[in-house]
């Protein structure tokens, strides 16, 4: 192992978007001051210009912008014709956002367990957990990782199913040359503060190679409407504002430079905590990922996380509750024990620190302090 381990008086926050503000600071003043010179707000032309360059980088034709990454979901698949009695496929282990976007939708959710080696939805997996009523397979790319697309591709052709892919914490990743996003009938995006490419409030968007579900999607973002105030479908209010897609527009061009940086970080925590007993997802055959979070899997979560809190690095859980198992859910009927992947990964996950800005010195604090808690500090 190569490096010097760093002083534990070194903090460590889980993130820092003061400091992601601070090293674009001169862009995004700019194009913030750009908007307010201009005087609209929603849905004007920077937001049509961040849709096209957004296409652009995944490499579909059309995107439609929206307020958030759960609206994205819900836009998609009422454009691709979801109904109450449509079932999507669902991992257990995703966040609450996933499942709540299906069920504002008006569908039904049919949960999966994960993968146990990538913690993501497997072809096999989805393919158990089908029903009679099943219509759509909703690959959730966790972690920077991406899911099966390509069993789960094959599965949607096979079955006349529906693939969707949430790319909110892998936008950039690729499977086989092809990115994220760029697989299913339809995929959505989140641009949450902390994603690998955040807004400063909330935004998402549709990206889909489908000229009719895109225009279905414009119409269900603002009110079903065809033109102004003329409603041919129920839709929601669900617009990007001018800010937002300045701000995005204005980071979209650093965001391969910074999931570099996220796979240089965990590059360096692979080399560094190996040989420890922790747990470690296993990278899926011909993908690359982006590294969101860096998840390890320890039975001594709690107590690691709680030294690791003593000496001032934040640490997250990612989730701490399955769906099954989370009290709004328990119409579904299901138990604990049903899913025991994502049960157990939900009571021994812990993401480690990972985001462009953190230092080399605080990556070294973090593994310096991880080795201390298995006694194996050099």
């Amino acid at each position: 192992m190569t490096g010097t381990a760093a002083p534990a008086s070194v903090r460590v926050p889980f993130g820092s978007l003061d400091a992601d503000y601070r090293r674009r600071k001169s862009e995004i003043d700019a194009a913030v001051a750009r908007v307010l010179s201009r005087g609209r707000f929603i849905l004007g032309e920077g937001v049509e210009a961040f849709e096209r360059e957004l296409a652009e980088y995944v490499g579909v034709p059309h995107v439609v912008a929206c307020a958030s990454g759960t609206d994205a979901i819900a836009i998609a698949l009422g454009a691709l014709g979801a109904s109450e009695e449509d079932e999507v496929v669902v991992p257990a282990n995703a966040c609450v956002p996933v499942a709540a976007a299906v069920r504002l939708a008006g569908a039904q959710l049919r949960l999966s367990d994960a993968d146990p080696a990538t913690l993501t939805l497997s072809r096999a997996g989805a393919e158990s957990a089908l029903g009679p009523r099943s219509r759509f397979l909703l690959a959730v790319h966790l972690y920077g990782g991406l899911a099966d697309v390509d069993g789960l591709g094959a599965l949607a052709r096979e079955r006349g199913l529906l693939l969707l892919e949430d790319c909110a914490q892998s936008l950039g990743a690729l499977f086989s040359g092809g990115p994220a996003g760029s697989f299913g009938r339809a995929a959505a995006f989140s641009f949450y503060p902390t994603k690998n490419l955040g807004a400063y409030g909330d935004a998402g968007a549709v990206a889909t190679s489908d000229g009719k579900v895109a225009e279905r999607a414009r119409r269900l973002r603002q009110y079903g409407w065809s033109r102004r105030d003329f409603s041919e479908v129920e839709g929601r209010n669900s617009r990007m504002d001018e800010i937002q897609a300045a701000i995005l527009r204005a980071k979209l061009p650093f965001l391969d430079e910074d999931n570099a940086r996220r796979r240089e970080i965990a590059g360096r925590y692979d080399e560094a905590l190996r040989d420890l007993p922790l747990a470690f997802l296993s990278p899926r055959p011909g993908a690359v990922a982006v590294p969101h979070l860096y998840p390890v899997r320890t039975p001594s979560r709690e107590a690691l996380r709680s030294h690791l809190s003593s000496r001032g690095i934040e640490t997250g859980i990612h989730y701490p509750l399955p769906l099954h198992l989370q009290p709004a859910y328990a119409f579904l009927g299901h138990a604990r024990g049903d899913f025991p992947v994502s049960e157990a990964a939900s009571e021994t996950l812990l993401s480690l620190p990972l985001y462009p800005t953190l230092s080399a010195e605080q990556v070294e604090a973090v593994i310096s302090e991880i080795r201390e808690f298995f006694g194996e500090r050099r």
